[in-house]
């Protein structure tokens, strides 16, 4: 998951909001009914930061859109209150003995929310769509344990070779290239959530407005007044719709965090970030609630533009970060400062942490910095360092850590380096075409295992998005991927890590968590630590 992004609402974290439209109207309607008196409406008021960049399944695979779609569709699976993944449109399902083949049972009562059933053929058409490389979808990766859906994606093979297929109308079966323990998780992913086949066909554009919006999950999409806010109503045609308590979830689009903390005070919203300036003060009153989040806070360097092709300049910037001083004096949120790419809550075979066995990697050294940077420099032949733009997208969050390294910069290593902001949308554009130079990012986990940190970083990912590359590198992930010892995965994911921070394609800041301020009156928001926001069983009292 990777991924890029921008946290929305409570669940996302401070750092991820972006975009800039601080909407005075996008709070709670004055004409709908107070959402806690008995026998009348119950509407949860939430903010997701930014206009959501596409509830089609498989392009929406970032912050801005993805938990919002976790809420309005659904897969096979589910992730549970336990975060584990459940049973959802699939009642059940059976595995073949060599753990290849799963073949799951849909619900005879899963309906789309214009009434249509849900069929397998709809699998069938989203997941092949996912991979298609005509589509364009950031999230194609994830599908590639489907045996021919990576030779489909690149254009080595056809939609035909994907082994996914129909049985009958309520039975979908997929192959996989070998046994993957985490499947049932990833498959709770939005990426994998079925298209109504027949309204796709009809209206390609059937996820661009809410009138034409048709989903199969706890919620419908009501109306969307697009950069102001969007409205949910409970799905009546859900197959679980008995046990969603909430009537309707409206979302503001509101990009800074104060306008949302004080929205949260006057009781517009249910939900807020913590500001940091607040954080302490909010933190001693025993208001803020913490909890985990697989992920991390980085920045890119693109390898393919000066100075950043010189692996020891690279080195000399990461090395000149003070990550705690960040954490505790920028953000204030009690995230951990990040030493390493795949982060805390990851165990091996041996019962060891992953973090804890790989150790710190691009800890704060300003010595060797200085000395990376002018080796680095007559490396290159230069005598003066190239020009150097930092790029983030706008948010207060990130314009704050985006002025933090400028600093660092200039007093650890002498360096002048110039900040540039752009909305999100454009933003993640240009990173994905290697237009930035330095820029910033974030990854949240997809599921629940270290090689979906890793995965990212292959030669020509989706995710990259830096132009690095390795061979060995690869074929350490490729290994990894297939190999079913325990212990020897862990070992070749050990080993693809520190060659990351070897080579440098970027600096890590922080670990995640989710650190947010919420109604008393609003129970069961799930926040997974790997996955996403679940509302199917939240209530207000």
């Amino acid at each position: 998951m990777k991924k890029i992004l921008t946290m929305l609402m409570a669940a996302f974290l401070v750092f991820t909001m972006a975009a800039c439209t601080a909407n005075n109207d996008a709070g709670k309607e004055t004409d709908g009914k107070d959402s806690g008196d008995k026998g009348e409406e119950k509407v949860l008021y939430l903010n997701n930061g930014q206009e959501p960049t596409s509830f089609d399944p498989p392009i929406g695979f970032d912050s801005a859109s993805w938990n919002s779609l976790n809420n309005l569709m659904e897969g096979l699976t589910r992730l549970g209150k336990d975060h584990q993944p459940e049973a959802a449109t699939a009642e059940k399902w059976d595995v073949s003995e060599d753990g290849k083949t799963y073949t799951f049972h849909i619900r005879k009562d899963a309906k789309w929310s214009n009434g249509d059933d849900v069929t397998a053929n709809d699998f069938v058409f989203a997941w092949k769509r996912l991979l298609d490389p005509a589509t364009g979808s950031a999230a194609a990766f994830l599908g590639y344990f489907i045996e021919g859906g990576e030779e489909f994606n690149s254009e080595k093979g056809s939609a035909e070779d994907v082994k996914v297929k129909a049985v009958d109308d309520k039975t979908f079966e997929v192959t996989l290239t070998s046994p993957q323990a985490y499947f049932l998780s990833v498959i709770a992913n939005p990426a994998f959530f079925p298209i109504n086949e027949k309204v796709a066909k009809e209206n390609p554009k059937w996820f661009a407005e809410a009138d034409s919006f048709v989903g199969n999950g706890p919620f419908n999409l009501a109306s969307w007044e697009h950069d102001t806010k969007f409205v949910m109503k409970k799905n009546d045609q859900y197959w679980d719709a008995k046990n969603v308590k909430l009537d309707r979830i409206e979302w503001a689009i509101v990009d800074d965090t104060n306008t949302e903390y004080q929205m949260y005070q006057a009781g517009d919203l249910d939900v807020s970030d913590v500001p940091a300036e607040l954080s302490e003060k909010l933190f001693k009153e025993g208001k803020v609630q913490v909890e985990d989040q697989a992920g991390d806070y980085f920045y890119r360097f693109n390898v393919t533009k000066e100075p950043f092709q010189n692996v020891n300049i690279r080195k000399a910037f990461a090395l000149a970060v003070d990550q705690q001083k960040i954490v505790d004096f920028v953000t204030k949120n009690k995230e951990k400062a990040a030493y390493g790419f795949v982060s805390p809550g990851f165990k091996d075979p041996s019962g060891k942490d992953f973090r804890e066995v790989n150790g710190d990697f691009n800890k704060t050294n300003v010595e060797e910095a200085k000395a990376l940077l002018e080796k680095g420099m007559k490396e290159e032949g230069y005598t003066e360092l190239p020009e150097v733009t930092l790029t983030y997208s706008t948010s207060d969050v990130h314009k704050k850590i985006a002025e933090a390294l400028q600093q660092m910069f200039k007093e650890n290593l002498g360096v002048e380096v110039k900040l540039a902001n752009m909305e999100w949308n454009v933003f993640a554009e240009e990173q994905k075409a290697l237009k930035h130079q330095l820029s910033r990012s974030s990854f949240l986990a997809d599921y629940a295992d270290p090689i979906n940190f890793l995965e990212n970083f292959q030669t020509g990912h989706s995710m990259n998005r830096t132009g690095w590359g390795n061979p060995k590198y690869d074929d350490l992930i490729q290994k990894a991927k297939n190999e079913s010892d325990e212990t020897k995965r862990f070992e070749l994911m050990y080993e693809a890590e520190k060659i990351l921070f070897e080579e440098a394609p970027f600096f890590t800041v922080h670990f995640y968590n989710q650190v947010y301020l919420q109604n008393e009156a609003v129970t069961d928001v799930v926040r997974h630590p790997v996955g996403y926001l679940e509302l199917k069983w939240a209530d207000k009292k």
